[in-house]
Protein backbone atom coordinates (compact mmCIF):
# COMPACT_ATOMS: atom_id res chain seq x y z
CA UNK A 1 0.00 0.00 0.00
CA UNK A 2 1.31 3.42 -0.97
CA UNK A 3 0.21 6.20 1.34
CA UNK A 4 -0.22 9.79 0.24
CA UNK A 5 1.90 12.50 1.83
CA UNK A 6 -1.22 13.81 3.53
CA UNK A 7 -2.00 10.38 4.99
CA UNK A 8 1.56 10.10 6.30
CA UNK A 9 1.33 13.55 7.82
CA UNK A 10 -1.89 12.69 9.63
CA UNK A 11 -0.39 9.45 10.94
CA UNK A 12 2.70 11.28 12.13
CA UNK A 13 0.65 13.92 13.93
CA UNK A 14 -1.44 11.17 15.55
CA UNK A 15 1.68 9.59 17.06
CA UNK A 16 2.28 12.84 18.94
CA UNK A 17 -1.29 12.86 20.24
CA UNK A 18 -1.48 9.23 21.38
CA UNK A 19 -0.79 8.23 25.00
CA UNK A 20 2.77 7.46 26.01
CA UNK A 21 6.00 7.99 24.09
CA UNK A 22 7.18 6.64 20.75
CA UNK A 23 10.66 6.01 19.38
CA UNK A 24 11.59 7.55 16.03
CA UNK A 25 14.84 5.95 14.81
CA UNK A 26 17.25 7.62 12.40
CA UNK A 27 18.27 5.66 9.28
CA UNK A 28 21.18 6.87 7.18
CA UNK A 29 20.16 5.46 3.79
CA UNK A 30 17.31 3.68 2.04
CA UNK A 31 18.48 0.23 3.15
CA UNK A 32 18.62 1.09 6.83
CA UNK A 33 15.21 2.76 6.46
CA UNK A 34 13.74 -0.48 5.08
CA UNK A 35 15.20 -2.49 7.95
CA UNK A 36 13.79 -0.13 10.58
CA UNK A 37 10.38 -0.14 8.93
CA UNK A 38 10.34 -3.95 8.81
CA UNK A 39 11.17 -4.06 12.52
CA UNK A 40 7.93 -2.25 13.24
CA UNK A 41 8.87 1.37 13.93
CA UNK A 42 6.04 3.76 13.08
CA UNK A 43 8.01 6.74 11.78
CA UNK A 44 11.55 7.67 10.76
CA UNK A 45 13.78 10.72 11.08
CA UNK A 46 16.92 11.70 9.27
CA UNK A 47 20.13 12.62 11.10
CA UNK A 48 22.34 15.38 9.75
CA UNK A 49 25.41 13.74 11.29
CA UNK A 50 24.70 10.31 9.83
CA UNK A 51 23.85 11.87 6.48
CA UNK A 52 27.15 13.75 6.45
CA UNK A 53 28.98 10.53 7.26
CA UNK A 54 27.51 8.79 4.21
CA UNK A 55 29.08 11.56 2.11
CA UNK A 56 32.42 11.36 3.89
CA UNK A 57 31.89 14.72 5.54
CA UNK A 58 31.49 16.18 9.01
CA UNK A 59 28.15 17.25 10.41
CA UNK A 60 27.18 20.70 9.18
CA UNK A 61 29.12 20.38 5.92
CA UNK A 62 26.25 19.28 3.69
CA UNK A 63 24.37 21.63 1.37
CA UNK A 64 20.62 22.06 1.38
CA UNK A 65 20.36 20.38 -2.02
CA UNK A 66 22.37 17.38 -0.82
CA UNK A 67 20.31 17.11 2.36
CA UNK A 68 17.04 17.20 0.45
CA UNK A 69 18.26 14.51 -1.97
CA UNK A 70 19.17 12.35 1.04
CA UNK A 71 15.71 12.92 2.53
CA UNK A 72 14.02 12.05 -0.76
CA UNK A 73 15.80 8.67 -0.84
CA UNK A 74 14.70 7.81 2.70
CA UNK A 75 11.13 8.99 2.08
CA UNK A 76 10.97 6.78 -1.02
CA UNK A 77 12.24 3.68 0.78
CA UNK A 78 9.13 3.01 2.91
CA UNK A 79 5.56 4.10 3.51
CA UNK A 80 6.43 5.50 6.93
CA UNK A 81 6.19 9.18 7.79
CA UNK A 82 9.63 10.84 7.72
CA UNK A 83 10.76 13.93 9.57
CA UNK A 84 14.08 15.60 8.74
CA UNK A 85 16.94 17.04 10.72
CA UNK A 86 17.23 20.29 8.76
CA UNK A 87 19.85 21.84 11.06
CA UNK A 88 19.38 25.63 11.00
CA UNK A 89 17.34 25.23 7.79
CA UNK A 90 20.53 26.06 5.88
CA UNK A 91 20.01 29.79 6.31
CA UNK A 92 20.24 32.69 8.72
CA UNK A 93 17.42 34.82 7.30
CA UNK A 94 13.91 33.81 8.40
CA UNK A 95 12.61 33.95 4.82
CA UNK A 96 15.27 31.51 3.63
CA UNK A 97 14.66 29.22 6.57
CA UNK A 98 10.99 29.20 5.61
CA UNK A 99 11.93 28.30 2.04
CA UNK A 100 13.73 25.23 3.35
CA UNK A 101 10.50 24.05 4.97
CA UNK A 102 8.66 24.45 1.66
CA UNK A 103 11.39 22.53 -0.14
CA UNK A 104 11.33 19.83 2.55
CA UNK A 105 7.65 19.25 1.86
CA UNK A 106 8.37 19.01 -1.86
CA UNK A 107 10.55 15.89 -1.37
CA UNK A 108 7.86 14.08 0.61
CA UNK A 109 8.75 14.93 4.20
CA UNK A 110 5.94 15.40 6.70
CA UNK A 111 8.05 16.99 9.41
CA UNK A 112 11.31 18.78 9.97
CA UNK A 113 13.32 20.77 12.46
CA UNK A 114 14.81 24.22 12.79
CA UNK A 115 17.47 24.96 15.39
CA UNK A 116 19.04 28.02 16.96
CA UNK A 117 22.69 27.10 16.26
CA UNK A 118 24.39 29.64 13.99
CA UNK A 119 27.30 27.54 12.75
CA UNK A 120 29.59 30.36 13.90
CA UNK A 121 32.00 29.25 16.63
CA UNK A 122 32.40 32.85 17.87
CA UNK A 123 28.63 33.16 18.43
CA UNK A 124 27.23 29.64 18.42
CA UNK A 125 23.58 30.54 19.15
CA UNK A 126 21.20 33.04 17.63
CA UNK A 127 19.85 35.57 20.12
CA UNK A 128 16.52 34.34 21.39
CA UNK A 129 14.62 37.07 19.54
CA UNK A 130 16.19 36.20 16.20
CA UNK A 131 15.83 32.48 16.87
CA UNK A 132 12.14 32.94 17.61
CA UNK A 133 11.61 35.01 14.48
CA UNK A 134 13.17 32.21 12.45
CA UNK A 135 10.89 29.63 14.07
CA UNK A 136 7.86 31.84 13.40
CA UNK A 137 8.77 32.05 9.71
CA UNK A 138 9.19 28.27 9.54
CA UNK A 139 5.83 27.80 11.25
CA UNK A 140 4.13 30.10 8.72
CA UNK A 141 5.63 28.09 5.85
CA UNK A 142 4.49 24.83 7.44
CA UNK A 143 0.95 26.14 7.98
CA UNK A 144 0.71 27.19 4.33
CA UNK A 145 1.18 23.59 3.19
CA UNK A 146 -1.87 21.49 2.22
CA UNK A 147 -1.19 18.93 4.97
CA UNK A 148 -0.22 19.09 8.68
CA UNK A 149 3.58 19.40 8.51
CA UNK A 150 5.00 18.81 12.02
CA UNK A 151 7.61 21.46 12.81
CA UNK A 152 10.17 20.79 15.55
CA UNK A 153 11.96 23.76 17.09
CA UNK A 154 15.16 22.92 18.93
CA UNK A 155 17.64 24.82 21.01
CA UNK A 156 21.22 23.63 20.81
CA UNK A 157 22.16 25.36 24.06
CA UNK A 158 23.51 22.33 25.92
CA UNK A 159 25.59 21.32 22.90
CA UNK A 160 26.91 24.80 22.14
CA UNK A 161 28.36 26.06 25.40
CA UNK A 162 25.20 27.40 27.02
CA UNK A 163 24.19 24.75 29.60
CA UNK A 164 21.69 27.07 31.25
CA UNK A 165 18.44 25.21 31.87
CA UNK A 166 16.47 28.39 32.58
CA UNK A 167 17.56 29.87 29.24
CA UNK A 168 16.76 26.60 27.47
CA UNK A 169 13.25 26.68 28.89
CA UNK A 170 12.79 30.36 27.94
CA UNK A 171 13.81 29.56 24.39
CA UNK A 172 11.51 26.56 24.11
CA UNK A 173 8.61 28.54 25.55
CA UNK A 174 9.23 31.29 22.99
CA UNK A 175 9.28 28.73 20.17
CA UNK A 176 6.08 27.19 21.50
CA UNK A 177 4.38 30.58 21.63
CA UNK A 178 4.98 31.21 17.91
CA UNK A 179 3.54 27.83 16.95
CA UNK A 180 6.19 25.10 16.94
CA UNK A 181 4.55 21.66 17.08
CA UNK A 182 7.36 19.81 18.90
CA UNK A 183 10.12 21.13 21.15
CA UNK A 184 13.63 19.75 21.58
CA UNK A 185 16.77 20.49 23.59
CA UNK A 186 19.51 17.95 22.78
CA UNK A 187 22.02 17.22 25.51
CA UNK A 188 19.84 17.58 28.60
CA UNK A 189 22.11 16.34 31.41
CA UNK A 190 19.76 14.29 33.56
CA UNK A 191 16.18 13.20 34.09
CA UNK A 192 15.52 16.14 36.42
CA UNK A 193 16.27 18.50 33.54
CA UNK A 194 14.08 16.43 31.22
CA UNK A 195 11.21 16.63 33.70
CA UNK A 196 11.68 20.39 34.08
CA UNK A 197 11.54 20.96 30.33
CA UNK A 198 8.47 18.76 29.86
CA UNK A 199 6.67 20.50 32.73
CA UNK A 200 7.47 23.98 31.37
CA UNK A 201 5.82 23.52 27.96
CA UNK A 202 2.54 22.18 26.65
CA UNK A 203 3.68 20.90 23.26
CA UNK A 204 5.27 17.45 22.82
CA UNK A 205 8.95 17.19 23.74
CA UNK A 206 11.49 15.20 21.71
CA UNK A 207 14.40 13.70 23.64
CA UNK A 208 17.57 12.81 21.75
CA UNK A 209 19.23 9.52 22.69
CA UNK A 210 22.86 9.06 21.72
CA UNK A 211 25.08 10.81 24.27
CA UNK A 212 26.97 8.55 26.68
CA UNK A 213 25.73 8.98 30.23
CA UNK A 214 22.82 11.12 29.03
CA UNK A 215 20.66 8.51 27.32
CA UNK A 216 17.84 7.13 29.42
CA UNK A 217 15.37 4.29 28.97
CA UNK A 218 12.05 4.60 27.19
CA UNK A 219 10.28 3.96 30.49
CA UNK A 220 12.25 6.68 32.28
CA UNK A 221 11.70 9.21 29.51
CA UNK A 222 7.99 8.42 29.29
CA UNK A 223 7.63 8.91 33.04
CA UNK A 224 9.45 12.25 32.71
CA UNK A 225 6.89 13.46 30.19
CA UNK A 226 8.71 12.92 26.89
CA UNK A 227 6.53 12.20 23.86
CA UNK A 228 9.06 11.44 21.11
CA UNK A 229 12.47 9.73 21.42
CA UNK A 230 14.92 10.10 18.53
CA UNK A 231 18.22 8.25 18.19
CA UNK A 232 20.33 10.83 16.32
CA UNK A 233 23.54 9.29 14.94
CA UNK A 234 23.61 6.42 17.43
CA UNK A 235 22.43 3.66 15.06
CA UNK A 236 24.81 4.86 12.36
CA UNK A 237 27.66 4.94 14.86
CA UNK A 238 26.76 1.45 16.03
CA UNK A 239 26.93 0.19 12.45
CA UNK A 240 30.24 1.96 11.86
CA UNK A 241 31.57 0.43 15.09
CA UNK A 242 30.93 -2.99 13.55
CA UNK A 243 32.79 -1.91 10.41
CA UNK A 244 35.77 -0.67 12.41
CA UNK A 245 35.94 -3.85 14.50
CA UNK A 246 35.78 -6.09 11.44
CA UNK A 247 38.30 -4.09 9.41
CA UNK A 248 40.74 -3.92 12.32
CA UNK A 249 40.47 -7.68 12.83
CA UNK A 250 41.40 -8.25 9.19
CA UNK A 251 44.23 -5.71 9.19
CA UNK A 252 45.72 -6.51 12.58
CA UNK A 253 45.05 -10.22 13.05
CA UNK A 254 44.53 -11.50 9.53
CA UNK A 255 41.41 -13.36 10.66
CA UNK A 256 37.78 -13.15 9.60
CA UNK A 257 35.82 -13.95 12.75
CA UNK A 258 33.42 -11.12 11.98
CA UNK A 259 32.02 -13.23 9.14
CA UNK A 260 30.70 -15.75 11.66
CA UNK A 261 29.13 -13.00 13.76
CA UNK A 262 27.52 -11.12 10.88
CA UNK A 263 23.96 -11.23 9.62
CA UNK A 264 23.74 -13.60 6.62
CA UNK A 265 23.20 -11.92 3.24
CA UNK A 266 19.82 -13.63 2.64
CA UNK A 267 18.54 -12.27 5.95
CA UNK A 268 19.52 -8.73 5.01
CA UNK A 269 18.15 -9.15 1.50
CA UNK A 270 14.78 -10.10 2.97
CA UNK A 271 14.38 -6.50 4.16
CA UNK A 272 14.91 -5.08 0.66
CA UNK A 273 12.70 -4.90 -2.38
Amino acid sequence: MTLSQSDKAVRFRALHEAPGAFVIPNPWDAGSARILAALGFQALATSSGAEAGTLGRRDGKVTREEALAHCRAIVGATDLPVSADLEKCFADAPTEAAETIRLAASVGLVGGSIEDATGNKDKPLFDVGVATERVAAAVAAARALPFPFTLTARTESFLRGNPNLDDVIRRLQAFEKVGADVLMAPGLPDLAAVRAVCAAVKKPVNFMVGIKGKSFTVAELTAAGVKRISLATSLYRSAMSGLLDAAREVKDAGTFGYVERGVPSPDLAAFME
